[in-house]
């Protein structure tokens, strides 16, 4: 029997219920997983509230990357074979012991990349490798503004926009995160709520602002963020950490300064296999160089993942968070 949590109402975390489970079979194209490291991710928290629509609909497990070894594979799979370590980012379903999964999801993992560090970093550092090598191209002298510095896709964020050569603006939430934002690619740190946003970034930036603003938390930096950056500039909206961007009219990016606008999501850019692999294997290779550093800062057994889903939401974590089955 497997174990998994199961969301069958929207609402706060208590609404996460362990149950056990037959794990079954897979079917043709698919392999089941046994799960030996879950990655823990704001956007758990979107589909459990129902802000995103879980995509099958109530019931659903919740968790959006895993990585484990390959126990069975269904008909016609070519991708793995049983006995790999893999690893995945896609839609919800990781919180569980045993996952059957469409096989073209699944990424060999080198063997210099731990289970643990593969399930924390998948979803979150194919994020950061799409956002500053595709949505904005990083470059050498670049100055770029991440904000939630200390999380988990910014201290990966922020390394590797430093290793592309860019100046670091980030932005924490309090000043205990200063020192790790620093110590993970910030040459300059905001505190949100204490210090001002745009006047903080044009200082540093001699009055210009910056080209790009990564911009997870949503409702609350949204509009700030756009005066943060220079004429034409790009606004990257990726998450809604503190609630979705209200609607607003579009003329401001006019008088703002000709700006430009993206939503994007990791699903987009990974959504051949060709460009999976090729995401994973950028990833794969600035860690194996030291440039960047997969941190997991907390540690939740699977069956305590209302309270992991409690600490992400009151801010009191750091860097990645892994549930361990």
């Amino acid at each position: 029997m497997g174990l998994r949590i199961v969301v069958r109402r929207h609402g706060g975390p208590e609404v996460l219920e362990v149950e056990e489970f037959e794990p079954g079979t897979p079917g043709p194209g698919e392999a089941l997983v046994r799960q030996t490291a879950i990655g823990l991710n704001y956007i758990d928290t979107y589909f459990r509230t129902g802000l995103y629509p879980p995509p099958g609909g109530l019931p659903f497990v919740p968790g959006n990357e895993g990585a484990g070894v390959v126990e069975a594979v269904g008909e016609g799979v070519t991708e793995v074979r049983v006995g790999d370590r893999v690893a995945y980012a896609s839609g919800p379903g990781s919180y569980t012991t045993h996952r059957i999964i469409p096989a073209r999801l699944l990424v060999p993992l080198p063997s210099d990349v731990s289970d643990e560090q593969a399930a924390a970093m998948m979803l979150k550092g194919m994020t950061a490798r799409y956002l500053l090598r595709q949505t904005y191209v990083v470059k050498p002298g670049d100055t770029v503004l991440i904000h939630a510095a200390a999380g988990g896709v910014g201290l990966i964020a922020c390394q590797w926009a430093k290793h592309l050569g860019a100046t670091v603006i980030g932005t924490v939430g309090s000043e205990a995160k200063v020192g790790l934002a620093r110590a993970h690619g910030c040459d300059h740190v905001i505190v949100l709520g204490r210090d001002d946003l745009v006047a903080k970034v044009k200082e540093f930036t001699s009055g210009r602002g910056v080209p790009v603003v990564y911009d997870g938390i949503g409702k609350d930096t949204f509009m700030s963020s756009l005066d943060c950056l220079q004429p034409r500039g790009l606004m990257v909206s990726f998450g809604n950490a503190s609630g979705p961007v209200e609607p607003f009219n579009i003329g401001i990016l006019a008088a703002k300064g000709s700006l430009y606008l993206t939503r994007p999501t990791l699903y987009t850019y990974t959504a051949t296999r060709e460009d999976l692999l090729a995401c994973a294997r950028d990833l794969f290779d600035v860690v194996a160089k030291g440039a960047v550093r997969i941190e997991i800062h907390q540690r939740f057994p699977l069956r305590e993942a209302a309270a992991a889903h409690r600490a992400l939401e009151a801010r009191a974590t750091t860097g990645s968070t892994v549930l361990l089955p």
